[in-house]
C-alpha cells in the first residue's frame, strides 16, 4: 500500500508564498519566442519551461502579447541602459545615444524579435516615450527641457526608421561608425540649451521702463 501522500496541487491565480520572479517567466518566454518566433509559442509553453501555473502568467502579463511587450522591454532595456548611458561624459552622450542604438539594432536576438512587427514596434515607441524621453527631460533640467529630449528622441526615432524598420539604402549601407559620425552634430544641436526667442526678448523690453 503506498502511503505517501499526493504532491500538492499548484494554486491557481495571485502567487503566494515565495513564487517564481517576473524575470524567470520573461526569460522562459524570451527563450521560446526566440526558438519558435511568436506564433509558435503558447502560453502553455511558456508556464510549462517557467515550471509555473498558466494563470500566473495571465496575472503578471495579461496576455501573451503582454508577455512579449515585456521581452522586447527587457531588450530594450539592456542596450539602452539609460543610467549608463546618461551616466558618462556629457560631451561624448551623442556617441553613447548612437551606440546604444546600433548596438541593440544589430544584435541578432532584437532582430528576430522585431520580426514580429507591429507588436514590436508599439513596444520600442512606448520605450522611447516613457523611459527614454522622460529621462532625458529630468537629466538635462531647465525650461528647454522637454523640447531638447524631444529633438533628440526624433532624431533617434528617424535612426531607427530609416535604417531597420523600413529601410533607406543610403542609412542602411551606413557602417556604425559613419552612422554616429554623421549624426553626432544633429545630436549635439539638440542637446544644446535653446536661446531665448527674440519675440520673449522683445516683449522684456517692452515692459521694461523706457529710457529718460
Amino acid at each position: 500500500m503506498n502511503n505517501a501522500a499526493p504532491a500538492p496541487a499548484r494554486t491557481r491565480g495571485r502567487p503566494r508564498g515565495n513564487p517564481p520572479t517576473r524575470e524567470a517567466i520573461v526569460s522562459a518566454a524570451r527563450a521560446l519566442f526566440l526558438e519558435r518566433g511568436y506564433r509558435r509559442t503558447t502560453v502553455r509553453a511558456v508556464a510549462a519551461v517557467a515550471d509555473v501555473d498558466p494563470a500566473l502568467i495571465a496575472y503578471h502579463f495579461g496576455s501573451k502579447k503582454g508577455l512579449f511587450a515585456e521581452v522586447m522591454q527587457f531588450q530594450c532595456a539592456n542596450a539602452l541602459a539609460v543610467d549608463d548611458v546618461l551616466g558618462g561624459d556629457p560631451a561624448t552622450l551623442p556617441d553613447r545615444l548612437i551606440d546604444a542604438v546600433t548596438d541593440l539594432w544589430e544584435d541578432a536576438d532584437f532582430v528576430q524579435l522585431t520580426a514580429r512587427g507591429d507588436e514590436a514596434a508599439e513596444v520600442i515607441r512606448e520605450y522611447l516615450e516613457r523611459e527614454l524621453l522622460a529621462r532625458l527631460v529630468e537629466f538635462l533640467g531647465g525650461r528647454d527641457a522637454t523640447a531638447r529630449a524631444t529633438a533628440v528622441v526624433t532624431i533617434l526615432g528617424g535612426l531607427i526608421y530609416t535604417r531597420y524598420l523600413n529601410p533607406l539604402p543610403t542609412p542602411a549601407a551606413l557602417t556604425p561608425s559613419q552612422t554616429r559620425h554623421i549624426l553626432t552634430p544633429a545630436l549635439l544641436a539638440a542637446l544644446s540649451p535653446r536661446p531665448r526667442t527674440a519675440t520673449a526678448t522683445g516683449a522684456g523690453r517692452r515692459s521694461s521702463p523706457a529710457a529718460g
